[in-house]
């Protein structure tokens, strides 16, 4: 049985299994060459090369971006719908085994041999991916449907009928050319709303969502799905992706324009519109999700080989008045739910900082290459919080690490609400404290059985500063008692470390919050916590 939630690590997962074969642009090119070499006899009676396999797509008809803004508006107006997810038998309850088996065949992808930049990798419907998405290519001013087509696919060891026909796609992935490299993977958008990307060179890791409604809400969460999506053909001067799509749900729906730029991190610039049914007041903007089964922090689920399970380390944020916190996440052992109020926040991501494979010991998931994922504000975001949610797990498979902007206002009946963000999917954020960061969140018992201790390490240029004398941890537990506190300093390593403990008494969660200062000014990101018995 597969819960919700392991829809988040299944589906990148998906495509990184199947595409093992690379397909070389050019060495399809230059096998075409050879056969144009020779005396013209011989090019008469030679056997021709067979031609490469494709998608067919369905005639043309005209398209403008403000078609798809439309098209939400107008279906917003009509009662909601869920698409029809049947499966042909032979399809249906595969095992992941089963489905991650189906291979896609790589010369068959769309633009993989027109030196664009791009490939384009319609996924098969198949286990928990059984929704159609309806995938448009666009060209020219006019829109083509993508037809699914049996024969592009290696099923393996799968007995399906001859021609099933035309049962769509569940998700598409998207390559980047890389020179010598070929192709690599670089994005891919499947199930409900979910989509992820890395930056060349690492490994899939933090999934994001176009929308998330009422996550952890007691009423029962609500998950948009893709419906549509257009996707413009690309320029290989330009080196950008642009992704039209329609999201829908019993609440709303929603228009959104993708625009996707691989480099030293793959950029996401999203922009959405939400044409509400029914009033709204508990949706996220910019969710994301990642796992985190064991850190330094939370030791207490120590009997693992390695020391340290986890695509992230922590909730990075950049508040409205300019304050740098850093929240390290915890494998709970019951549901925590977190929010960090804020008006015009100004960046917030999931991070993961140690990138030493030392500490993590895992020669087949290597957690240090996982991205991190961090959301710049594009306009006025106004009041709301940040939502971090830490939700108890057993197993690596399981993304139980979830946030996302909350925004104060309420979605009303008929309205119509705009906003847009930048995702950096990168190795470090474009953007960071000037100030020391939190290298280091280690807890422990302490001297007695209800006292517990803490040692958190702040690294930075600035604390090797001789004109820095006075270096002082600012630190407050509401409840609780301080029962100890002691610094370390370390100016030839940049590192400063604060050591205590502290007593909760009868309490069973206590916050905790710990910043550097000097002269009465802070020299350290701020440090937040949430202790739980």
């Amino acid at each position: 049985m597969f819960e919700r939630r392991d829809l988040l690590k299944l589906a990148l997962g998906s495509l990184a299994v199947q595409q093992v074969t690379r397909w070389d642009a050019s060495s399809h090119t230059n096998a075409g060459a050879r056969w144009a070499f020779g005396s013209e006899a011989f090019a008469q009676d030679a056997p021709q090369p067979p031609p490469v396999p494709a998608f067919a797509l369905t005639d043309p008809v005209p398209f403008e971006p403000g078609f798809v803004t439309e098209t939400a508006r107008n279906l917003s107006k009509q009662p909601f719908k869920a698409p029809n997810s049947d499966l042909p038998e032979s399809l249906r309850g595969l095992s992941f085994d089963q489905y991650v088996g189906i291979r896609n065949r790589p010369q068959a992808n769309i633009w993989a041999s027109e030196n664009l930049g791009f490939s384009l990798v319609p996924l098969p419907r198949g286990f928990i991916f059984s929704t159609p998405m309806v995938i448009n290519i666009v060209a020219q001013g006019h829109a083509r449907r993508v037809v699914y087509d049996q024969s592009l696919y290696d099923f393996g060891k799968l007995s399906l009928s001859r021609n099933i026909g035309d049962i769509g796609f569940s998700g598409f992935g998207i390559q980047a050319a890389q020179g010598d490299e070929g192709f690599t993977d670089l994005a891919v958008f499947q199930g409900a709303s979910f989509f992820r990307a890395m930056a060349h060179g690492q490994n899939p890791g933090a999934m994001a969502r176009a929308l998330s409604i009422k996550t952890a809400d007691p009423r029962g969460e609500e998950f948009p799905a893709f419906r549509t999506v257009w996707i413009e053909r690309p320029s290989l001067a330009v080196n950008a992706l642009v992704i039209h799509a329609i999201i829908d749900s019993d609440s709303l729906t929603g228009a959104y324009r993708f625009t996707v730029r691989p480099g030293e991190a793959t950029i996401i610039d999203t922009e959405c519109t939400f044409f509400a049914r029914t009033q709204v007041d508990h949706f996220g903007l910019a969710t994301m999700s990642a796992t985190h089964l064991l850190g330094s922090i939370d030791r207490r689920r120590s009997d693992d080989v390695r020391p340290n399970v986890a695509e992230i380390g922590g909730l990075q944020m950049l508040t409205g008045t300019g304050e740098w916190i850093w929240r390290p996440v915890a494998n709970r052992d019951t549901l925590q739910i977190s929010t960090f109020v804020d008006d015009k926040p100004r960046g917030f991501g999931f991070l993961q900082r140690e990138r030493d494979f030392e500490r993590y010991q895992d020669d087949d998931q290597h957690w240090e290459k996982r991205p991190s994922l961090w959301i710049e504000p594009i306009g006025d975001w106004s009041s709301g919080g940040m939502q971090l949610v830490e939700i108890p797990t057993e197993t690596e498979a399981n993304d139980n690490i979830i946030t996302y902007w909350r925004p104060k206002q309420l979605l009303m009946p008929g309205s119509e609400t705009s906003f847009a963000y930048r995702q950096f999917w990168c190795w470090t954020p474009p953007e960071r404290p000037a100030l020391a960061v939190t290298t280091g969140s280690y807890s422990g018992h302490g001297s007695s059985n209800k006292r517990r201790r803490f040692i958190v390490e702040f690294t930075g240029d600035n604390l090797a500063d001789p004109q820095l004398q006075d270096i002082k941890p600012s630190l407050s537990i509401t409840p609780g008692t301080i029962t100890l506190i002691r610094t370390f300093r370390y100016k030839d390593f940049k590192v400063f470390r604060v050591l205590f403990e502290f007593d909760p008494g009868s309490e069973t969660s206590s916050e905790m919050r710990l910043i550097l200062e000097s002269s009465g000014k802070p020299v350290s990101e701020t440090w937040l916590y949430r202790w739980t018995s």
